[in-house]
């Protein structure tokens, strides 16, 4: 008879909420980048036209709400302005800033985008029974202990990082 080893990793006292919070969100992120093939776009590319279009905004100010880094950033700018869905223009504020811009097709297809981000969206939440308390309840988490990162010796990676 063969014994199986016990474990020895230590007991959970509560679930692992870090573990379903980045899991969840990593197949979600996936579903949506499958779903935004339907229209032509990347998930950074809708992302970042949605938030232009919001306001005017430089290409930093849209690096951050995307939570990008700059380099990313560029390329993924580069690739709307090729695809002729936004140009960098000088900003009305401050001449020396310049914006990103989003033309007609742009606007089109962030229009179209939001339509196929909103089915995602509700195809998963009709699979909850009380999706609007589940809604809630994640707002709470994000506008109460969990609406700003803490500072540590060790900096988490977001997932879009490669580590170095």
């Amino acid at each position: 008879m063969v014994t199986m080893p016990v474990s020895r990793a230590p007991a959970r006292a509560v679930p692992d909420l870090t573990g379903i919070l980045m899991h969840t969100a990593h197949v979600l992120n996936t579903r949506l980048s499958a779903a935004l093939d339907e229209v032509g776009l990347l998930q950074r590319e809708q992302c970042v036209l949605v938030h232009a279009l919001a306001a005017e905004r430089t290409q930093g100010q849209l690096a951050e709400l995307s939570h990008m880094d700059k380099t990313t950033m560029v390329v993924t700018v580069d690739g709307l302005e090729r695809a002729g869905y936004a140009e960098r223009r000088p900003s009305s504020k401050d001449r020396r800033a310049r914006i990103i811009h989003v033309t007609e097709a742009g606007a089109e297809i962030a229009a179209r985008g939001q339509e196929v981000v909103d089915r995602v969206h509700q195809e998963v939440l009709d699979t909850l029974p009380e999706a609007q308390l589940f809604i809630d309840a994640l707002e709470g988490l994000l506008e109460g202990p969990l609406a700003q990162p803490v500072t540590s010796e060790q900096p988490v990676r977001r997932s879009r990082q490669a580590r170095r």
